[in-house]
């Protein structure tokens, strides 16, 4: 099997483009060979044992098994992450999140305030792990409730030489942590990216999402869709410092509901931005 075999193989399930860039990855990825490589014909000269390995592959994503974990890699603003089954696949809109926290950070600040970071459902530690590698002087703690989760993200953290430090903490069951709660107006940043899918929602949903991504971080029930996000916005009340900033991923059904939540807890300066597909995606509160 070559790259074009691989990739018009897959299209049926993926559509072209996308099967083009799942087997890009598959080569450069697992076989060390670029997009030059490809189109050089190198993808012919494969070893007997790495076309087994490719053929394997290809059964995976041919049952909408996602790439990255079949791989045990992510991109993810410019680095590669380690995953797995247990944490969720870093996304786009995730990134654009960072990227929106990493400016606001240089506009206010210069760069030159130590920012203390509190990342509130870490997963594979990506957002946690890109703010403290670009927010300068930066002092970033990461909670999450999975064992496995927080594994993970101490071997990206670990891997990319970044320094986080972990904590498994339930953010519905903070009663249980005193430590969590023992100090007050301690972060400049909270931020999150919570289960935020409603369980009405699975029916527009692809399977490679959801027969392997874990539920636990994806899905909120139909009856309480802000239930982590009143969570955090409560705990951030008294863990933020005064004039300190609440970031959320959200799901765009619940934006104006989540909006009025933040405001009857008497946040200002709210503000929703889109996402690159035209949802409102991110939102930014002030204590």
């Amino acid at each position: 099997m070559n790259y074009s075999q691989l990739w018009h193989q897959l299209s049926p399930l993926y559509g072209e483009g996308e099967a083009k860039a799942i087997a890009r990855m598959v080569y450069e990825v697992r076989f060390g060979l670029s997009l030059s490589d490809l189109l050089l014909g190198r993808d012919e000269q494969l070893s007997a044992t790495d076309q087994e390995e490719l053929e394997s592959i290809s059964q995976r994503l041919m049952r909408m098994e996602p790439v990255q974990y079949i791989l045990g890699a992510a991109d993810f603003c410019g680095r590669s992450f380690h995953v797995e089954p247990g944490v969720l696949i870093p996304r786009p809109e995730t990134e654009e999140l960072c990227q929106w926290i990493v400016q606001e950070t240089k506009k206010e600040e210069q760069g030159k305030e130590c920012h203390s970071i509190l990342d509130i459902g870490t997963g594979s530690g990506c957002i946690a792990i890109t703010l403290a590698a670009e927010i300068a002087h930066s002092n970033v703690t990461a909670w999450d409730i999975s064992e496995q989760a927080l594994a993970i993200a101490k071997r990206n953290a670990d891997h990319l030489g970044v320094s986080v430090y972990f904590e498994q903490v339930d953010i519905l069951r903070l009663k249980d942590h005193s430590f969590a709660c023992s100090e007050s107006s301690n972060y400049s940043i909270v931020v999150s990216n919570p289960p935020y899918i409603l369980n009405n929602e699975h029916a527009q949903m692809s399977d490679n999402v959801l027969k392997y991504e874990p539920h636990s971080a994806l899905f909120v029930p139909d009856e309480d869709p802000l239930l982590f996000y009143r969570a955090i916005a409560d705990f951030g009340l008294t863990a933020l410092k005064k004039g300190g900033s609440l970031f959320f991923e959200i799901n765009p059904l619940c934006v104006n509901k989540l909006h009025d939540l933040l405001s009857m807890l008497l946040y200002h300066d709210i503000e929703t931005r889109y996402d690159q597909y035209g949802k409102p995606r991110m939102i930014k509160a002030t204590r």
